[in-house]
């Protein structure tokens, strides 16, 4: 089959491109390598896909309809799209709100646009975000929960394209399917996340900032759990034309939980400092995944330990050579 994976150069992006490849798929990858975090990481994931005589890639912006229009010319037979390009990060939308209007917004009406062009496009996998469950205070988080109180502008954005997304498939009957992901991390992961700055400090004995709070935990989910759960649904044949999926490891860990299995793999003790939980900042979160469990049987495999054990091996050997 041909995929088309956006954010090819993205941390599941490149993990998901590897398992196609490795099943013999053709894999057209789109990234605009930009600078939120290092380039050179983006740049040395892709430059792993290349090996791949069935990686096509190309450096553009899923908001540039020229670019798009030009792969569709190129890659006319295209069979499913994996929109997995985005503006990642809460706290960054408070700095730059922009900048996840345009990637998470136009982006996703752009690749829609670039869908109905392709006449054997069979269905649309897209990333949204456990950060659309916002305010909401019930544990754990279903697929039918209320997702309009977001507490960021990533959440409200990730939301957007949601609703953007179902509109196509009402007008145009594209078969969609979106998938909300619950703290995902492992080996190559993103630099900006909490459990990669952590093991960072930690290595250079710099202070690490936690939330103070009784229940400041996460449902944090391992790499190869994900590209399990996704690959489920691509093999499952009785998908609805149109639905959401939690991939989540349905498990509540406290984030302190995660600083004592870094300190464990780094051999060396966290230098703490606690500060309020700000506004954008969701206390707890936890999915329910007995949807895709009922779609598709998965279930996730990996303990926090184990994965945390899995990403520091990696973190010790690349540590410092993506800047």
């Amino acid at each position: 089959m041909i995929f088309l994976v956006t954010g090819a150069g993205g941390f599941i992006g490149f993990h998901l491109s590897k398992a196609l490849l490795a099943r013999g798929e053709t894999v057209i990858g789109i990234d605009n390598l930009n600078d939120y975090y290092s380039p050179l990481l983006k740049q040395a994931r892709c430059d792993k896909l290349k090996i791949s005589k069935n990686f096509v890639f190309y450096q553009a912006d899923i908001t540039d309809i020229s670019a798009l229009e030009n792969i569709v010319q190129n890659h006319p037979d295209i069979q499913i799209i994996f929109n997995l390009a985005a503006q990642a990060g809460v706290r960054y939308s408070l700095e730059n709100p922009f900048a996840y209007i345009q990637t998470n917004v136009m982006g996703q009406v752009t690749i829609l646009e670039m869908a109905r062009q392709l006449p054997k496009l069979q269905r649309i996998f897209y990333a949204s975000s456990s950060s659309v469950y916002g305010l909401n205070k019930k544990l754990p988080f279903t697929e039918q929960d209320r997702v309009d109180r977001p507490s960021s502008v990533y959440a409200a954005s990730k939301q957007s394209g949601e609703l953007l997304s179902f509109t196509y498939h009402h007008l145009y009957g594209l078969k969609q399917t979106g998938l909300r992901f619950f703290t995902v991390y492992g080996p190559w992961g993103r630099p900006d996340m909490a459990y990669y700055i952590f093991a960072k400090a930690i290595t250079e004995d710099k202070q690490i900032t936690l939330y103070t709070g009784q229940n400041l935990s996460r449902d944090f989910t391992y790499i190869n759990d994900v590209i399990g759960a996704l690959l489920s649904l691509l093999e499952c044949s009785v998908l609805e034309d149109y639905g959401i999926f939690n991939i989540g490891n349905s498990r509540q860990e406290k984030v302190e939980h995660l600083v004592a299995c870094l300190e464990e793999n780094l051999g060396k003790k966290a230098i703490i400092n606690y500060i309020s939980r700000p506004g954008t900042d969701i206390e707890a979160t936890l999915s329910d995944i007995s949807a895709i469990y009922n779609a598709t049987g998965w279930v996730p495999q990996t303990k926090l330990s184990d994965g945390i054990h899995r990403f520091t091996s990696w973190f010790k050997l690349c540590n410092g050579l993506f800047g």
